[in-house]
């Protein structure tokens, strides 16, 4: 087609040639015989001759968009032969290939398989872990019942069991000495730390921020959440015969906050002593779903 164009337009080039020789030659001969030619002819044909030369301009610069166009076809055609080698070597490789096809497939099958394997493991861990904490949640619903909310707070989260109970409730102000009315309540809890004897036991103390300055024990904070977890701990172990080894006891001070100590409300929050149920570390990592190392 571009070809086509080209010898057409070039064709007309020569056509505007031939037109404008004759009128050169009839202008010549009009100046050598201007008593035989009218300035009516004489313009008529100058008219001629110019639009002759804008034809030819105009064919010139289709010349050079043809040249252009030509250019950058060959510039494609370049681009397309240069992607169809490319196409033919990856071709020519993948056949080269071919025999290794199976053994790679059958290595993504055993890791399809072993990936099936530990979804179906980590499905019957949930399954597991679910029923564990029903049954920790149900027995302590019936074992520490007809306890006020406001005093005790109980949660479940993957077979952790976290026990708060308020200040108010074990202790007097600035005290960490335990007090009777509190025994009803840690015998209740002991009972469930007796059923799950496999459990490892951890009590924290926790204060609000309001300074504790004193010659005598506690002096600060730091001493009094660490005597009262201690104080909950003696209790367990002598009262209600809760196993020593079992028991990790320790002061978190004011630095363990569950809201803000700006209000009454928040600090009295805040002032809790924590008795947290576990299991052991290899069971606990089983119920938080840690993937197996891969040997």
């Amino acid at each position: 087609m571009l070809k086509l164009r080209f010898r057409t337009i070039l064709k007309q080039i020569n056509y505007l040639h031939m037109r404008l020789f004759k009128i050169l030659t009839i202008a010549v001969m009009g100046l050598s015989l201007t008593s035989c030619v009218s300035k009516k002819q004489f313009d008529a044909l100058n008219l001629n001759y110019k639009q002759c030369i804008e034809d030819a301009g105009e064919r010139m610069r289709q010349i050079q968009d043809l040249k252009g166009e030509n250019s950058s076809l060959k510039g494609q055609n370049d681009l397309l032969v240069g992607q169809n080698n490319a196409l033919k070597s990856s071709l020519d490789a993948c056949l080269a290939n071919a025999g290794k096809g199976s053994t790679n497939i059958d290595k993504l099958v055993g890791e399809i398989n072993a990936s099936n394997a530990y979804i179906k493991q980590l499905i019957s861990g949930k399954s597991r872990n679910d029923s564990l904490n029903m049954a920790l949640s149900n027995k302590l619903k019936r074992s520490l019942d007809n306890i006020a909310d406001q005093d005790v707070d109980v949660k479940v989260l993957k077979g952790v069991v976290l026990i708060s109970l308020s200040d108010k409730m074990l202790y007097q102000v600035g005290k960490y000495e335990i007090q009777p009315a509190a025994a009803d309540v840690l015998a209740k809890v002991a009972k469930v730390i007796n059923d799950y004897d496999t459990y490892s036991v951890l009590i924290e103390g926790n204060t609000d921020n309001t300074p504790l300055n004193s010659a005598n024990a506690p002096r600060d904070n730091w001493d009094l959440s660490a005597l009262r977890a201690t104080a909950v701990a003696k209790v367990l172990q002598n009262q209600f015969g809760v196993n020593p080894n079992r028991i990790t006891a320790g002061g978190r001070s004011e630095y363990n906050p569950k809201t803000t100590n700006a209000s009454v409300s928040g600090r009295g929050e805040n002032r809790r002593t924590e008795i947290i149920i576990m299991p052991k570390l290899d069971e606990f990592m089983k119920l938080m779903d840690i993937a197996p190392v891969k040997k």
